[in-house]
């Protein structure tokens, strides 16, 4: 006989040990950063090759708008007003890694002078470039999710993606 929600602890034990059976996802948060001149932020890790967006990994129940914002503080000293989703992408299972959800938010466009400057080992510079020069530097996958996130802040709407692709 399963347990019920009559049974409190019965049903809290019942619930945690399927929990403890199913998948868990990576989560990536991201964030799309332009200047007036329609120039996007990207950072070069130290960490892998290539150039990247701004962001990285979501911790243990740490939502991915929140991820975002953290990595911006501890890696470029930035705080962030995020202004919406433009992309969620599965990203199926690649070389040693399961699959993985990853998100880009809109960061909007960053005025002034304001500088953005690596302030952890993580990251080895941060630059404004040219989308097209900005779409070359990044990896092939990054590029098609940069190009979903691009389209889906022209379009007004965010997107789903499989590794960058809409499937229909």
């Amino acid at each position: 006989m399963s347990p019920t929600p009559a049974d409190p602890d019965a049903w809290n034990a019942y619930l945690a040990e399927g929990n403890a059976k199913q998948a868990r996802k990576r989560v990536a948060a991201d964030v799309l950063i332009r200047d007036p001149l329609g120039r996007v932020l990207l950072v070069n890790p130290t960490y892998k090759p290539g150039w990247d967006l701004p962001g990285g990994m979501a911790e243990a129940n740490e939502p991915p708008e929140e991820a975002v914002r953290r990595e911006l503080r501890e890696e470029l000293n930035h705080d962030i007003v995020l202004l919406g989703l433009l992309v969620v992408d599965w990203v199926a299972p690649h070389g040693p890694w399961d699959d993985q959800i990853a998100f880009i938010f809109n960061g909007g466009t960053l005025y002034g002078d304001e500088a953005l400057r690596p302030h952890d080992h993580e990251l080895s510079e941060a630059c404004f470039v040219p989308l097209e020069e900005a779409r070359d530097l990044v990896s092939e996958r990054m590029r098609r999710r940069l190009d979903a996130a691009v389209k889906a802040l022209e379009d007004g709407r965010p997107v789903y993606v499989h590794d960058g692709t809409a499937n229909w």
